[in-house]
């Protein structure tokens, strides 16, 4: 029977809610007041509205699936509206009177949401902005305010927050193991390395530098073979990752492999990291010389280390800030 083991040495109020149309609603480790929140909404209108903005907004939600319509808005004879993509779904029939839809456009309720200014809906996560209403949607779509998806690879976790509500979920839920510090030091052990589920792999997470990083280790099949591989990823946006390098070295029989990089976001998911190759890359053989003995066991011992660049204001240079304090 297949066993794998790992050991790792280092030196160094929230709840999600599913709601009855099956969009999720969060909650964060630090939020504003709804009444702060609603103040921001109300106060903002389009030049041409006499309604607050909330009251528009309203207007705008598809009865179907709650989301904002943009045009094409359709319409029936007795003036109920729809989105474009329920239109279809309804078979061409208004959901609210049961009338046939038509094609009718609503052209005066886009014409209102053309006026309107809103902000993100990211706001009481700390989002300042305020786009047109046209502009709002792709805006959202890359807003740096916006949840994050839970990082753990071994399923399809939907869970989705912030950086400190996630930690707290990969610890609880998921029993990730913690650590502190910079630097760390992997055993990996497996006692039949010719036979390789895809994904199979190990995470542990790593807080440094005030900041939290997720150490990926697992093995996949690449072709006709398994390979292993190693590579760390950031818990905070892309550009803030740039702020760091790391490395890792696995060795053995009196030869080693290295490889240093800049960690990726977790707003690249974990697939797309591995695709792409972008980390320490093993191929079995070279995994098995590593191990010495019989090569019937996989033994890899990977180590590595995290560090935060440092910019030097007279020479230009980047230099490295190895202190995990």
């Amino acid at each position: 029977m297949e066993t794998e083991s790992m050991e790792c040495v280092s030196s160094n109020g929230n709840e999600i809610h599913q709601n009855g149309n099956g969009h999720q609603s969060y909650q964060f480790s630090s939020t504003k007041t709804h009444a702060a929140a609603a103040a921001v909404v109300t106060n903002i209108v389009g030049p041409t509205a006499t309604a607050p903005a909330t009251s528009v907004y309203e207007l705008l939600e598809c009865p179907v699936c709650t989301y904002s319509m943009y045009p094409p808005i359709h319409q029936c004879h007795n003036g109920h509206t729809l989105c474009s993509t329920c239109k279809v779904r309804v078979h061409n029939r208004c959901p609210t009177c049961r009338q046939e839809l038509g094609d009718i456009r609503c052209l005066a309720l886009e014409k209102v949401a053309e006026s309107l200014e809103l902000p993100c809906k990211y706001y009481n996560l700390g989002c300042p902005e305020i786009f047109p209403y046209y502009s709002k949607l792709k805006h959202e779509s890359l807003c740096n305010f916006r949840p994050y998806s839970c990082p753990y690879a071994g399923s399809e976790c939907g869970i989705v927050g912030d950086i400190p509500f996630l930690v707290a979920h990969l610890r609880d839920d998921h029993k990730v193991d913690m650590h502190a510090g910079s630097t760390f030091n992997h055993r990996y052990v497996k006692s039949n390395p010719r036979e390789v589920e895809n994904a199979t792999w190990m995470l542990t997470v790593f807080h440094c530098f005030g900041q939290y990083f997720c150490l990926h280790f697992e093995a996949f099949q690449l072709g006709m073979g398994p390979v292993y591989m190693a590579f760390l990823r950031f818990m905070g946006d892309e550009e803030d990752a740039r702020s760091y390098s790391y490395s890792l070295e696995v060795g053995g029989s009196g030869r080693k492999l290295t490889w240093e990089g800049t960690p990726r976001s977790i707003r690249d998911s974990h697939r797309k990291v591995r695709d792409s190759n972008d980390g320490l890359i093993i191929q079995r053989n070279m995994a098995l010389f590593f191990s010495g003995g019989d090569r019937k066991e996989l033994k890899l011992r990977v180590t590595g280390k995290i560090w935060k660049e440092q910019h030097s204001p007279d020479s230009g240079i980047c230099m490295p800030n190895l202190s995990s304090s």
